[in-house]
């Protein structure tokens, strides 16, 4: 059985990646700083939920310590969590900036390390990462988020040199568009032109199961309509 781990879990994506993981036999765990919000994907899909902040190294090192206790160590990884604040850089918060660079990029640093250690033990696994367009062109006054999103790129694309020898597969995934979420409006209620969170998961799951004689290490998604 596959033991999964999604960090920085919530509605969305993850939970259309808990769903897809445990219907295909996955044992899946959800790490969030707020596990009171993963109570109903719990009871539906029988995951279980576990506190962590991933901006913290012992926060990590507690998570991993847990689940290896369990017999749980994930053999595939989804890095979910991001930090998000924007504004004219001038003006930018210092204190709120910094926080979106340690979820987005430090988060994804220490929980890279810690499933490293665990996969290179193992003598494989699959790192899964969830970027955005502002890792691959920087936005106006979005300074903080394309930070963060440029520093995950380069963290996925060193990631994938390193351990993919090691067969440790380690992919991006470029969400350049907006994810459906109707609880929200207006524009992520609309169907046309968001990109629908179960069709992301079946993409996430397709590059997971790829023959490593071709793997991907980044894919773009975007709604039909979206442009380049």
């Amino acid at each position: 059985m596959t033991n999964a781990l999604i960090v920085g879990a919530g509605p969305g994506l993850s939970a259309s990646l808990a769903r897809l993981l445990t219907a295909r036999g996955a044992n899946v765990a959800l790490a969030a700083r707020d596990i009171r919000k993963l109570a109903n994907l719990c009871e539906e899909t029988g995951a279980s939920a576990h506190a962590c902040d991933a901006s913290d190294e012992g926060s990590v090192e507690s998570l991993f310590a847990q689940l290896a206790a369990e017999g749980r160590s994930p053999d595939l990884l989804v890095y979910n969590a991001s930090g998000y604040t924007r504004g004219p850089i001038a003006e930018l918060d210092t204190g709120k900036v910094r926080d979106v660079l340690m979820v987005s990029a430090y988060g994804a640093f220490l929980v890279a390390r810690a499933a490293a250690q665990v996969m290179l033990a193992k003598g494989g696994g699959t790192m899964l990462f969830t970027g955005a367009s502002a890792g691959v062109k920087g936005y106006a006054q979005s300074a903080p988020f394309a930070m963060g999103k440029f520093a995950l790129r380069g963290l996925c694309q060193s990631l994938a040199r390193e351990l993919a020898p090691r067969n440790i597969h380690v992919a991006h995934f470029v969400i350049d568009g907006v994810i459906y979420q109707p609880e929200r409006g207006a524009p992520y209620d609309d169907l046309d032109t968001t990109l629908h969170p179960d069709a992301i998961a079946q993409s996430y799951l397709a590059v997971a199961d790829q023959d490593r004689s071709a793997w991907s290490w980044e894919v773009e998604l975007r709604p039909y309509n979206e442009t380049f």
